[in-house]
C-alpha cells in the first residue's frame, strides 16, 4: 500500500548555511545502509527526506535506517497527486491499515497554494472518514491513531505510523575522533555516542599477548562490527602493548601501574591519532568509577597529550550504560569472559590522588621512547564492516 517513506530530521535543520552540507550527508549515509536496493530514489525537502519505495517493503527499509545517525523519525506514507479526492482514498486506506476504533485527522499544508487550509482539511477528512467507516469516531484528545496529511508542492503523504530513528548528527559532519576501545562495556557506548554526535570513528585497542588471550581481540573486533553497523566501516588499530606493561611492572611502584599505563596509553593514542586524521581522543571513562577515572588520575593523565579528550560517559551510572549497552547490541560481546590488558594488571591499592611530579618521576625509570617506537612500529590494521558480524 505505502509507496513512499517520510524520513524527518530534526537538528539538521538549525544548521543555517551549512545546512546542505548536513542534508547531503544524510543522503549519503542513507544511500549506504540501502545501496543495494537499487529501485529506491529520494530526493530532500526541508526537514524531509523521501524515499520512493519503488515497490519495496517499507518495514525493510525503515529497519536499515534506524541505524542512522541524523533521522528523528520516518513514517510509511502513501503519496497523492494535489487531489481531494485522491487525498480521501489515501486517508480511509490509512485508517483501516491501523488497529483502534478512535482517531483524528491532522493536516499540514506546506503548500498554500492548496485550496484547503490545515483546519478545513482536518474537517473534510474527518467527516469523510466517519462516513465510511461506521465503528470509528473522532477523538481528538486521545485518539487511536493519528491521520497526518502533508501537502506539499509536489503531492500529498498520507500516513498514520511513526518509527523512530537514532536522532543526533550524520555520521562524519563532525570530523574524526579516535576511540580507546577495551573488551569492557563502557567504550563501545561512548563510541555510539561519539557517532551520535557526527564523529568517524577508528578504533585503537591495547593488545596484550600471551596475558590476554586471541578471543579478547575476537571480541573487541565484533564490537567494532556493531558500531559499523551505525556508522560505515570502522579501521581498528590493534597497538601490542606487552613490553610495556611488562616494564612498567619492573621498573614503577604498583601503586602508579594503572595511572602510568594510561598515560603510556594516550601517548600511543597520540601518535595514533596523527596518523588517522583523529581530532580528538573518544574514551568510555566515567567519573570516579575506577582508580583511573577519579578527576585526580585523568588530570594527570591528560597531561601527556594536546589532543582534546571526548568523554561522554562522564556522568553516567553504571546502570545506564549497561542500558544502552543492551540496547545497541553491545552488552553480550563485552562481557564474554575474556580480559583485556586493564583489568589484568590492576594493583590491589592503586592511587586515586596520584601528584603528576611522584607520577613523572616513577615514569623516568621507563624507556619511553624506545618502548612507544616499538609498539607504533608493530601495529595491526583491521578494516571492519557490519556485514562481517556472523
Amino acid at each position: 500500500m505505502y509507496s513512499t517513506l517520510l524520513v524527518r530530521y530534526g537538528e539538521i535543520s538549525l544548521k543555517g548555511n551549512n545546512r546542505s552540507y548536513f542534508e547531503d550527508k544524510l543522503l549519503a549515509n542513507m544511500r549506504r545502509v540501502l545501496g543495494d536496493l537499487a529501485a529506491l530514489r529520494m530526493h530532500k525537502t526541508y526537514g524531509r527526506v523521501f524515499v520512493d519505495l519503488k515497490g519495496i517493503d517499507a518495514e525493510v527499509v525503515a529497519e536499515r535506517l534506524k541505524k542512522v545517525f541524523g533521522i528523528v523519525s520516518m513514517s510509511p506514507a502513501v503519496s497523492t497527486p494535489l487531489d481531494l479526492e485522491a487525498i480521501k482514498k489515501a486517508a480511509l486506506e490509512v485508517l483501516m491499515e491501523s488497529p483502534g476504533t478512535t482517531f483524528k485527522v491532522q493536516a499540514q499544508r506546506p503548500n498554500k497554494r492548496f485550496p484547503l487550509t490545515s483546519p478545513e482539511l482536518n474537517q473534510v477528512l474527518g467527516a469523510y472518514l466517519l462516513t465510511h467507516t461506521p465503528n470509528q469516531r473522532v477523538d481528538v484528545h486521545h485518539p487511536d491513531r493519528v491521520v497526518h496529511v502533508e501537502i506539499r508542492d509536489e503531492g500529498a503523504y498520507v500516513y498514520s505510523r511513526i518509527i523512530p530513528g537514532p536522532g543526533g548528527l550524520p555520521v562524519g559532519v563532525t570530523g574524526r575522533a579516535l576511540l580507546l576501545i577495551s573488551g569492557g562495556i563502557d567504550s563501545p557506548v561512548a563510541g555510539f555516542l561519539g557517532m551520535k554526535r557526527g564523529l568517524e570513528l577508528t578504533g585503537l585497542h591495547f593488545y596484550s599477548f600471551p596475558f590476554t588471550s586471541e578471543r579478547s581481540k575476537e571480541k573487541v573486533i565484533d564490537l567494532c562490527r556493531v558500531l559499523a553497523g551505525y556508522g560505515g566501516s570502522i579501521r581498528l588499530v590493534i597497538a601490542p602493548f606487552t613490553e610495556i606493561q611488562k616494564a612498567i611492572r619492573r621498573n614503577c611502584p604498583e601503586e602508579f601501574y594503572v595511572t602510568i599505563m594510561r598515560r603510556m596509553m594516550f601517548r600511543i593514542a597520540r601518535a595514533v591519532a596523527e596518523r588517522e586524521g583523529a581530532l580528538a581522543l573518544l574514551t568510555g571513562e566515567s567519573l570516579g568509577q575506577v582508580a583511573s577515572q577519579t578527576l585526580h588520575s585523568m588530570a594527570v593523565i591528560n597531561r601527556v597529550v594536546e589532543l582534546p579528550v571526548l568523554r561522554p560517559l562522564v556522568a553516567w551510572d553504571k546502570s545506564e550504560i549497561i542500558d544502552l549497552a543492551r540496547s545497541i547490541g553491545t552488552y553480550d560481546i563485552s562481557i564474554r569472559p575474556y580480559e583485556d590488558c586493564c583489568t589484568l594488571f590492576v594493583p590491589k591499592h592503586p592511587a586515586t590522588k596520584p601528584r603528576l611530579e611522584r607520577v613523572e618521576a616513577a615514569e623516568s625509570k621507563l624507556a619511553v621512547s624506545e618502548l612507544l617506537k616499538d609498539c607504533l612500529e608493530n601495529l595491526e590494521i583491521l578494516t571492519l564492516y557490519p556485514d562481517d558480524l556472523s
